[in-house]
């Protein structure tokens, strides 16, 4: 079946249809991923937006749930060059055409993905519709195209209720492959190079309790921190800060997740309330952006936003540069930053762009990459370590 991606500055490509069959108007944005598909296709961070994926193959190893971000499908649409039908991975649980079909995703292949994402980097972000109707009118289209927006999406990818995760000594030790891991570089030199390197991943969480604000959280995230030792209770975006203090947490965590950080106005108040206390704190991707809203500073829309597994940022504090993985459309605005409030501790490489805060007189750092996403692959997993450091220094309710 003909599809057609018609986006709102008159551009129109033709391909073929896939996935689930309805008509869609969202945000077109690209991600430059080479792999991870089912990982961005998960990623609540995508919710009101439909994904073109730069590499010209998708689908080649399928579908293999354990590495699902969540238990759904988020982004509104997908956008490829070519779409594999044949994966090749003994993991492999279904196709990805099938895997759509089944979260009601609707999509385009056979599209120059290269020349739509050249389009989206002069022109900046825009809207676009996905259709099978060959004999649509665009002026009839145009309103519609430029009216959309994401929304207040964060209400719809947040968790429903409190849930908890707790350590296990089996997570911990034969989980999967996380920023926690690293080789047993000894066991490698004895000469152990015909088997894998054995993982270790130290406890040195264990006891500390974590409350992570489910923002649109990714699933690696309280994995990280579970494989740790930490016990992980996670709260929908709308919960109060009372509700979280009075569990008595000994650090709190603030996700990822979709839209414009603008828009959780109720959500800026109550981080203000726990950036008044003395708990550590640690903020991904849009929890980066709303601490920074909550203590004055302000954010901007990019002109296409980062979205990829490829990204350099710096560490201002060490020089030392990491490939991170990033999804983000808004980034912090440091222009006019108070020193006395935070500091810049990480930077984009390729544009220069805010990539992490480090609050002064306070144990709270911010980042807007993802170290939970292995883009190094292990780069910057160091963090949730960082983070239980600062946790186990205590006196938080003194």
């Amino acid at each position: 079946m003909r599809a057609y991606l018609i986006l709102e500055d008159g551009t129109v490509f033709e391909g073929t249809h896939i996935g689930a069959e309805r008509e869609v108007i969202s945000e077109i944005v690209f991600n430059t991923s080479m792999a991870g598909y089912l990982e961005v296709l998960t990623d609540p961070s995508y919710a009101g937006q439909a994904v073109c994926m730069t590499y010209p193959l998708i689908g080649n190893y399928g579908v293999c749930r354990d590495d699902m971000e969540s238990g759904r499908a988020w982004p509104d649409a997908l956008i490829v060059r070519e779409l594999s039908r044949i994966p090749s991975n003994f993991r492999c649980d279904m196709t990805i055409q099938s895997f759509l079909a089944k979260q009601n995703v609707p999509g385009i292949a056979g599209v120059d993905t290269r020349a739509l994402t050249r389009i989206l980097r002069e022109k900046g972000t825009m809207n676009g519709i996905i259709t099978t109707n060959g004999g649509y009118s665009f002026e009839e289209l145009l309103p519609g195209l430029r009216a959309y927006s994401t929304g207040k999406v964060v209400e719809r990818a947040t968790c429903r209720g409190k849930y908890t995760l707790a350590p296990t000594e089996e997570l911990a030790q034969n989980g999967p492959l996380s920023g926690a891991a690293r080789f047993d570089r000894a066991a490698f030199e004895r000469g152990e190079r015909e088997k894998r390197p054995a993982l270790v991943r130290e406890l040195n969480g264990r006891g500390l309790k974590v409350a992570l604000l489910d923002l649109g959280a990714k699933a690696n995230i309280a994995r990280s921190l579970a494989e740790r030792g930490c016990l992980v209770t996670v709260y929908p975006a709308l919960t109060c800060a009372e509700e979280i203090l009075g569990d008595r947490p000994d650090g709190i965590m603030l996700s990822n997740g979709p839209g414009d950080p603008k828009e959780c106005v109720s959500v800026i108040r109550e981080i203000r309330k726990l950036y008044d206390t003395r708990i550590p704190i640690f903020a991904i991707c849009l929890g980066h952006q709303l601490m920074a809203l909550a203590t004055g500073t302000d954010t901007h829309k990019m002109k296409y936003g980062h979205r990829g597994a490829n990204h350099p940022v710096k560490d201002l504090s060490t020089g030392r540069v990491y490939i991170s993985s990033q999804n983000h459309g808004y980034v912090v605005d440091t222009d006019r930053l108070d020193p006395s409030v935070a500091v810049p501790a990480f930077v984009n490489v390729n544009d220069g762009t805010n990539e992490g805060l480090s609050y002064t007189g306070k144990n709270i750092f911010t980042v807007q990459f993802h170290p939970e996403a292995c883009g190094g692959p292990q780069d910057t997993g160091y963090l949730f370590d960082r983070f239980i450091d600062m946790m186990k220094g205590g006196n938080q309710y003194a």
